[in-house]
């Protein structure tokens, strides 16, 4: 190993030793603290299950139903007037969706496309621009009980949508094609 990585190997284990002799030399019941954490945990962890197994049931009905491909051909002419090419748009319909989902879209891509393809750099900057929606906003508001999203679903999905047109624009602008 070198020094670097010994470095880095030590650097976790010494924040928690910190973090412990802090909490002992302020006497605080620090195994407690952690038990109540653990428990708090499994709470927020049951209460947005339910959101999570319906955002995977979702994405596997899509996929399995062909409505994914039927999309694909939908907006293949709109998306393409804005540089993405139809073999990018599943990966623009599934990443608000699941970031499974979306991972086995940029795994099938770019490795049948390669990475220094045009398809290959934009759904590169494509998946790092762009969050997995749905299960951001199932995770925080499931996790601070708020059931009305409001504003945030559309305004996070103007977002990505942003984010799908300027991965294309920016790719073609540094990279042509």
């Amino acid at each position: 190993m070198s020094g670097m990585q010994t470095v880095s190997a030590a650097v976790l284990p010494l924040v928690l030793c910190l973090m412990l002799g802090y909490g002992l030399a302020s006497r605080v019941r620090v195994f407690d603290l952690f038990l109540e954490g653990a428990k708090e945990g499994i709470t927020v962890t049951l209460r947005v299950l339910p959101a999570l197994v319906a955002i995977l049931v979702a994405v596997q009905m899509l996929q399995a139903s062909g409505a994914l491909d039927l999309l694909t051909g939908l907006l293949a002419p709109l998306l393409g007037l804005a540089g993405i090419p139809a073999e990018v748009i599943p990966l623009a319909i599934l990443r608000p969706i699941s970031g499974s989902g979306s991972l086995a879209i940029v795994d099938y891509l770019l490795s049948h496309y390669h990475p220094d393809s045009l398809i290959g750099r934009i759904t590169s900057v494509m998946q790092g621009s762009t969050e997995t929606t749905f299960y951001t906003i199932a995770i925080y508001y499931g996790a601070t009980r708020v059931r009305q999203t409001g504003r945030t679903l559309p305004a996070a999905l103007t977002g990505d949508l942003v984010g799908f047109i300027a991965s294309a624009v920016a790719v073609h602008l540094l990279f042509g094609g």
